[in-house]
């Protein structure tokens, strides 16, 4: 077993976590099968999430799935292409994201109501990487700077021999910390977002891949590396799962649009059904912290919304039980709330709660 299942156990059995619990009953070590899920055109969608779309794989709560991503835009990112060509295939999707999806994955079992936990075991990039901004004269609200910086800007960097650093320039080296940029289970219906086509009339309509919310997506947050775990309300039957705009490396912000854009050869998911569980947003689990999330197209709201679920989820724990002035308190001494990304129209803050801070055995 390794040390994140023996750290996600232990955890686990000092919060006495039962049948009301935030995050999830006493963990096993869970075996099932191995597949693999290749990014073939069939299996990968550019930028929506269909609930119609057939599925590409059935697996069972605890089996292990092998998935490979493309780059953007169908894998048509090339290294080596130009502005103009990166901006054509922006504009040849209109409404829709840049973003390969490699999926649907339903998980037998999987019902409306109830929690995913999804476990990333292994990340794997493929060689080459890329970091992009838009122009600002064309495309005035995408990016931080947007009005700053009226070209576009393009850098394609080749990763080492063992996929884990990147040469910006001579005498700047970047260390690889692979995460994927969306990962999502099926649509909520009452999510916002404008359907595809403008359709007003059916929740169930495709739905952008640009816009992060309860049911994850493009969240952007880098802590969602290998040995973390994301648990997220399902809202379709089989839950759903796309991953895709894999990411190597971002800074917290995503501030010029890009992170370090990449794709895998391999990220390795575990699928866990909780039927015991209920979350309202994502929520993240790291070795060291417990991470609530938030999303809103106002920075504020989004910062509220992350605020309060770290507050519910202090008050909910049963390792040191705490009120929730107590737990806002205490969120206030310690919690880290960081800016996601900014450029996905729906702002996202996600809040950073360390484990370290109960000493209770």
């Amino acid at each position: 077993m390794n040390n994140f299942l023996k750290t996600a156990i232990v955890i686990s059995l000092l919060a006495g976590f039962g049948s009301s619990s935030t995050y999830a009953e006493p963990q096993q070590q869970v075996r099932g099968k191995n597949h693999v899920l290749p990014a073939t055109l069939d299996n990968v969608q550019w930028g929506w999430y269909d609930t119609k779309e057939p599925t590409k794989l059935t697996v069972n709560s605890g089996d292990t799935v092998s998935v490979e991503t493309m780059m953007h835009s169908h894998d048509k990112i090339k290294e080596g292409m130009s502005m103009e060509e990166i901006i054509a295939l922006r504009k040849a999707n209109p409404g829709g994201g840049p973003h390969s999806l490699t999926g649907p994955i339903y998980v037998n079992n999987a019902e409306p109501g109830d929690v995913l936990e999804i476990r990333i075991l292994k990340i794997v990039p493929k060689s080459f990487g890329v970091n992009f901004n838009l122009p600002g004269k064309e495309f005035p609200t995408i990016g931080a700077l947007a009005s700053e910086m009226p070209d576009g800007f393009v850098k394609f960097m080749k990763f080492d021999a063992k996929r884990t650093k990147a040469e910006f320039k001579p005498g700047i080296t970047l260390g690889l910390k692979p995460f994927p940029g969306t990962l999502a289970v099926g649509i909520d219906p009452n999510d916002p977002s404008p359907r595809k086509g403008g359709i007003k009339d059916d929740p169930l309509a495709p739905v952008s891949s640009l816009r992060p919310w309860k049911n994850g997506g493009n969240m952007d947050i880098n802590e969602l590396q290998a040995g973390s775990r994301i648990f997220l309300p399902v809202f379709q039957k089989g839950g759903l799962i796309w991953t895709g705009d894999s990411h190597c490396l971002q800074g917290n912000g995503e501030v010029n649009l890009t992170a370090l854009e990449c794709s895998y050869k391999e990220i390795v998911l575990q699928p866990i059904v909780h039927k015991n569980m209920k979350l309202e947003w994502p929520r993240i689990e790291t070795e060291t912290h417990w991470i609530s999330i938030g999303f809103d197209e106002d920075l504020n709201k989004a910062m509220v919304n992350a605020t309060r679920e770290a507050v519910n989820f202090l008050a909910e724990q049963k390792i040191v039980p705490l009120s929730r002035y107590e737990a806002y308190s205490l969120m206030s001494m310690v919690g880290d709330c960081r800016i996601s990304q900014v450029v996905d129209i729906r702002k996202g803050v996600h809040c950073m709660i360390p484990k370290s801070i109960f000493t209770k055995k």
